[in-house]
């Protein structure tokens, strides 16, 4: 199956779940959402798309710096392929798509192959490593306020889902250490899972640790970069978890939700979203927020909320991206 085949495939499964969606979401109080986003205060929810905006331009400035390459590749050019892989990490199960687009893009600007897998896999590192900050943060600060009384399963499903993040940057920063330790500890694992009759190539996994290692030793050479580059990411995830504020802000209704709760329930939400392996998490990004926003948004709002923040912060990027993946293939035609 070529690319093209594997885009339509997976549209397709994304509008088939998107309108399953809107049907539960909709279907017991349909007249009253609608009327909720139309009566919404334009001004917050322009506000909200710009956040999104420059929570993608962040991400590819990042980006920019990481490549370095200011003769083959400008800040528009980054931000541009970071907004491409939105486009595919949405239409791909757990986000795989981008990383492999973002690859062959940066090569379409005469950067070999190995350096633009290289740089990729920095920019991988610095989003781990922003993630985890945040999710640590956010963690603390309900531990201190508890601000989530009423969803305790899902708090514990969000303590594993950042527990397994920290799991992975453990295992990248051994991997900087020792990559000889980390692949036999790979091999182990590997070993035990076949007993269990799970296929792995590999071939496959050693080279990423390969790869990830050769990474790790670019990071070491410019720690400037590593510093600024996390910091980038946090602003970045910062500006996307902020997004709830502005559009509750929209409904007057709407008070209890302050910043510093909207940062926390979003950073709950992406950290559960994790462990649903279905295109754009969807299901239990609805899910996890109506239950965490739940405890600042009113019943009767939440789901007109829920629809214009899953717009903004995820159909919005599918079609900017496709947009520009549609440029993009013309200019290297």
């Amino acid at each position: 199956m070529n690319l093209v085949d594997k885009v339509k495939k997976n549209t397709i499964l994304i509008l088939i779940i998107t309108i399953i969606l809107l049907f539960i979401i909709l279907k017991d109080d349909f007249s009253n959402i609608v009327l909720s986003i139309q009566t919404m205060d334009k001004k917050y929810i322009i506000l909200a798309i710009f956040f999104y905006i420059l929570s993608l331009s962040l991400k590819g400035f990042s980006n920019y710096l990481i490549i370095n390459e200011k003769k083959k590749i400008s800040i528009l050019e980054a931000i541009k392929h970071n907004v491409i892989v939105q486009f595919f990490n949405g239409i791909t199960p757990f986000a795989t798509g981008g990383q492999p687009m973002e690859i062959y893009m940066i090569t379409e600007h005469r950067i070999p192959a190995l350096k633009a897998a290289n740089q990729t896999i920095q920019s991988f590192i610095f989003y781990q490593c922003a993630l985890v900050i945040c999710g640590f943060l956010a963690v603390s600060y309900n531990a201190f306020f508890s601000i989530f009384p009423k969803v305790k399963i899902l708090q514990s499903l969000v303590l594993l889902g950042f527990i397994v993040n920290i799991a992975v940057m453990a295992f990248l920063i051994l991997i900087s250490i020792s990559k000889t330790t980390t692949k036999k500890i790979t091999l182990f694992i590997v070993k035990v899972l076949k007993k269990f009759k799970i296929r792995i190539n590999e071939k496959t996994i050693i080279q990423k640790i390969e790869d990830y290692h050769q990474g790790f030793q670019e990071i070491k050479k410019r720690k400037g970069l590593t510093i600024v580059g996390i910091g980038l990411n946090i602003a970045s995830l910062l500006c996307l978890y902020i997004i709830p504020y502005f559009i509750a802000k929209g409904i007057p209704s709407i008070n209890q939700l302050n910043i510093m709760a909207s940062l926390a329930a979003s950073a709950y939400v992406y950290i559960l979203s994790a462990f649903v392996p279905i295109p754009g998490s969807s299901g239990g990004m609805e899910y996890g927020f109506t239950q965490f926003f739940g405890n600042f948004i009113p019943a009767k709002t939440i789901s007109a909320v829920l629809i214009v923040w899953r717009f903004i912060t995820y159909y919005l990027g599918i079609i900017l991206g496709a947009l520009l993946f549609n440029i993009e293939k013309k200019e290297i035609k």
